[in-house]
C-alpha cells in the first residue's frame, strides 16, 4: 500500500487540527515521504466540530481529499459518529474512552481502540489541552512511515515554547499506552495482530 489516509477529529478546541499539521510536518523530515494535509472547522471555531486529514504516500498525491481514513481518530461522541462509518475495512479508529460506540458496532468494520485520551492527559499529564498531543503519540505507533525523533521534532517546532516539556510528556505517554505496532497502517498493508473487538477496551 502505497498510500495511508489519516482522519483526526473532535470538537474546535482540542486542538486536532494542530496534531494534524504536526504530523503533516514530522511528515516532511522523512526522504521520500509525499504529504498533504487539509482541515475543516465546522460552524463554530470552538465547540464545534473539526478535523485534519493527512494523507501520506510514497507516490506523488493526485487527489490531497481523504475519502477512506485508513485511521480515524476521534476525541469526541459527534465526530466518532459522523466518520467511523468511512474507514476502510480492517481499517484502525482510536476512539477515548467515554465514546460511545455499541450504536454503531453493526455497521463498523475496522478495529476499534478505546483508549483513556483526555483522562490521561488531565490526570497524568495535568493539561486536558494535551490530549491531542497525547493522541498523536498513539497514533504514532500505527505509522512505520515517520519516526518518532522527527515527530518530536515537528512538536517542538508547533507548540508554544512554554509547553514543549508538557507536551512531549504527553506524546511519549500516549505511544506508552498505544496498542499500536502489529497493525501498522504500512506499505505492505495491514500487518495482522492484536486488535480490539468493538466495544472493548484495551490497555
Amino acid at each position: 500500500m502505497n498510500r495511508c489516509e489519516i482522519r483526526l477529529s473532535g470538537a474546535g478546541g482540542q486542538g486536532m487540527i494542530t496534531a494534524g499539521i504536526i504530523l503533516a510536518e514530522a511528515a516532511l523530515y522523512e526522504n521520500d515521504l509525499f504529504v498533504t494535509q487539509t482541515q475543516s472547522y465546522g460552524p463554530e471555531s470552538r465547540g464545534g466540530a473539526s478535523r485534519a486529514e493527512v494523507i501520506l504516500s510514497r507516490e506523488v498525491i493526485d487527489y490531497p481529499k481523504v475519502n477512506q481514513p485508513d485511521i480515524l481518530v476521534a476525541l469526541t461522541q459527534e465526530a466518532f459518529d459522523r466518520y467511523c462509518h468511512d474507514v476502510k475495512v480492517n481499517g484502525v479508529i482510536i476512539v477515548d474512552q467515554n465514546i460511545d460506540t455499541a450504536p454503531m458496532q453493526a455497521n463498523i468494520q475496522a478495529r476499534l481502540y478505546p483508549l483513556p485520551i483526555l483522562q490521561n492527559a488531565e490526570k497524568v499529564i495535568g493539561k486536558k489541552l494535551t490530549a491531542n498531543v497525547l493522541a498523536l503519540g498513539i497514533l504514532a505507533s500505527f505509522l512505520d512511515q515517520i519516526k518518532t525523533a522527527s515527530l518530536e521534532k515537528a512538536i517542538t517546532r508547533r507548540v508554544p515554547p512554554h509547553t514543549i516539556d508538557l507536551n512531549l510528556q504527553a506524546f511519549r505517554l500516549g505511544a506508552e499506552i498505544s496498542p499500536g505496532g502489529s497493525d501498522q497502517c504500512g506499505w505492505e498493508g495491514y500487518k495482522h495482530g492484536r486488535a480490539t473487538m468493538v466495544g472493548e477496551h484495551v490497555w
